[in-house]
């Protein structure tokens, strides 16, 4: 008997696999836990628009952070940070400070794909790397500045 899986199963697939299985094994255990349901052509015919949509979105996702890490690639951003009187910073940019910053500049970019090299704790310039996506990443120039 052909059932769809509503989620992973041991031993036999993956949610939304469409797998063969014995018909006691599906009606007793797999249909009866809702963890599958019985593979009916409209069901079948759901489940592949319903992935043939998923791909589409997904493919969408990935032109648009490519043109995202096109666009951002090798700018300049400044991040100020308090100084003291003899140029001592306190504290250190993080991810965190660099999101917001590039947030300003009208680029939402999640601290979590910030890839620091080590804490900025120094004035200067320094190359990030974003990670915006697998196999999408893109470099720019933060510009870090002491303001008293």
């Amino acid at each position: 008997m052909k059932v769809i899986l509503l989620q992973d199963v041991k031993g036999q697939g993956k949610k939304e696999d469409i797998v063969d299985v014995n018909e006691g094994y599906a009606r007793n255990f797999l249909i009866k836990k809702g963890l599958a349901e019985a593979a009916t052509p409209t069901k079948i015919n759901e489940l592949k628009q319903k992935k043939a949509a998923q791909e589409y979105h997904r493919q969408e996702e990935i032109k648009a952070m490519r043109a995202l890490a096109a666009e951002i690639r090798d700018k300049s951003f400044t991040v100020n940070i308090k100084v003291g009187k003899e140029g001592k910073v306190f504290g250190s940019v993080t991810a965190a400070d660099i999101s917001s910053t590039l947030g300003n500049a009208g680029y939402e970019i999640d601290k979590k794909k910030i890839i620091l090299p080590a804490g900025l704790k120094t004035v200067g310039d320094y190359e990030v790397e974003l990670k915006l996506m697998e196999g999408i990443s893109s470099k720019i120039k933060v510009l870090v500045r002491g303001e008293e």
